[in-house]
């Protein structure tokens, strides 16, 4: 692995550091400790929303690893996994400490004023999401196929990720849950450089 691709690897690393700090920030009162959040802010809704879309690429990074003997690809996926697994229970712990439900009447994504966009399919919820159709294609892949396959889905993945976490940074009120969303962007779209760089290698592009 070149330097440059190692470096993009280790952001979603500190990410993982940003996040454990948090959980520590909230606790303690950090700066939107005193001010519990409401049940329909974008503070709540960022939370629940993200933690969805969040375990939808772990298992799909989890799915590819059984896929593929490609050992960046794996690595790269290993990554997402732990990052994301790691940040959605930050999320879900923050609904806990709020005393706020972790499911809401409201459509998805309705803390961003877009909770009558279309659906893409069955399982995709929000931007980026993968269908049930997508996903269980990605399960029959094998090798290069699944490489290419994970790659241009966990980059539509990323990109509505990178919509969603900006939409907290101009409207969440929480300083640690803003500067955590604000790693989500730094991170993913590091990323989405290096997931460009590995489509290209197999002779792909992102599909968007």
């Amino acid at each position: 692995m070149t330097p440059k691709r190692a470096g993009w690897i280790a952001g979603a690393a500190a990410a993982v550091l940003v996040a454990a700090g948090g959980i520590t920030y909230a606790v303690a009162g950090d700066d939107g400790g005193s001010r519990v959040p409401a049940a329909d802010s974008a503070d709540a809704g960022f939370a629940r929303d993200m933690s969805v879309h969040h375990q939808q690429a772990v298992e799909m990074s989890y799915i590819v690893r059984d896929r593929t003997d490609d050992e960046e690809v794996r690595r790269l996926a290993y990554d997402i996994a732990q990052t994301q697994a790691n940040q959605r229970g930050m999320m879900i712990g923050w609904l806990d400490l709020w005393a706020l439900p972790k499911v809401s009447s409201d459509p998805p994504m309705t803390w961003m004023g877009m909770g009558d966009a279309p659906l893409a399919g069955e399982g995709s919820l929000m931007p980026g999401m993968a269908t049930d159709a997508e996903m269980k294609k990605l399960g029959t892949l094998d090798g290069k196929q699944a490489e290419v396959y994970y790659l241009q889905l966990m980059t539509e993945h990323h990109k509505g990720g990178v919509h969603m976490a900006k939409g907290c940074v101009e409207r969440c009120t929480v300083g640690v849950e803003k500067r955590l969303a604000q790693g989500m962007v730094e991170s993913q779209e590091s990323e989405i450089r290096l997931m460009a760089d590995l489509l290209a290698e197999r002779g792909a592009k992102p599909r968007t």
